[in-house]
């Protein structure tokens, strides 16, 4: 992957894509998917999206403006030219890939389901029938609930940002959740607030619905930018930035 990164770079230098008068690039971004991205105590944005796209300015020699939008309507803030690329866990799918661009893939994390510890819930039509999920709106998570799960009986609740399904999980008026398993294990289960819960069943696979890895969204219009994020991105990957990154929030690869 290193070969490819160092060719890709070298290619896009010499093509003369990384614009002269590019000064600031503008993130949209959702910060209720800690590690991915949250806010720190002091109301700083953290995590590791964040330290990704600081990375990818940083290459480019602009400035880095991160503007804060709910996920569910984050494309058509996008579009209407609210900031110029959403880095926020974004998966990449065909629905998507209709009404924007997207760079090449920054990580690769699949959804599992949440419940009550010694709940005998598996992530199934069958199992969850009668059941009340939680699942944020505009999510990956949503369109595979509503596609396999809601056309057999499972009540899903969509709320508008990934802290109110914990909130109500633990609450008990829902009986699982379902979202990004990395964002559960560390945002969740591993918080004083997800001690009594645990996943339930396996990750969750399927390319339609929950698309082929994480990229960051872009207009469609912008060819430029995509190609001087891409070339970034991949100086990133070939000088090891990008894999101090991941070590710093992640004991495993999301990448791959």
């Amino acid at each position: 992957m290193k070969k490819l990164a160092v060719s890709v770079v070298l290619a896009l230098a010499a093509s003369g894509v990384y614009a002269k008068d590019l000064q600031v690039i503008r993130f949209g971004v959702d910060p209720t998917y800690a590690p991915f991205e949250s806010k720190a105590p002091d109301g700083t944005l953290v995590g590791f999206d964040i330290d990704l796209g600081n990375a990818i300015c940083e290459k480019l020699k602009v400035k880095c403006v991160w503007v804060e939008n709910s996920f569910d309507g984050i494309i058509p803030a996008l579009k209407a030219k609210k900031f110029d690329g959403i880095l926020s866990s974004m998966s990449v799918t065909e629905k998507r890939q209709a009404q924007i661009a997207f760079s090449d893939k920054i990580s690769n994390v699949l959804p599992r389901l949440l419940a009550k510890k010694g709940s005998d819930l598996l992530p199934t039509p069958e199992s969850l029938q009668g059941k009340r999920v939680g699942i944020e709106q505009g999510s990956t998570s949503e369109t595979y609930a509503r596609a396999y799960w809601a056309p057999k009986g499972v009540t899903l609740m969509t709320y508008q940002n990934q802290d109110m399904v914990y909130q109500d999980l633990k609450a008990g008026r829902l009986d699982a959740a379902l979202q990004s398993s990395v964002q559960a294990d560390l945002g969740f289960l591993k918080t004083e607030n997800g001690r009594d819960f645990a996943f339930a069943g396996p990750e969750l696979r399927d390319p339609k619905t929950l698309g082929v890895g994480a990229g960051i969204g872009l207009r469609k219009e912008d060819n430029e930018l995509r190609e001087q994020i891409n070339g970034a991105l991949a100086e990133i990957i070939a000088d090891g930035t990008y894999q101090t990154i991941s070590n710093k929030y992640f004991s495993f690869d999301v990448y791959n």
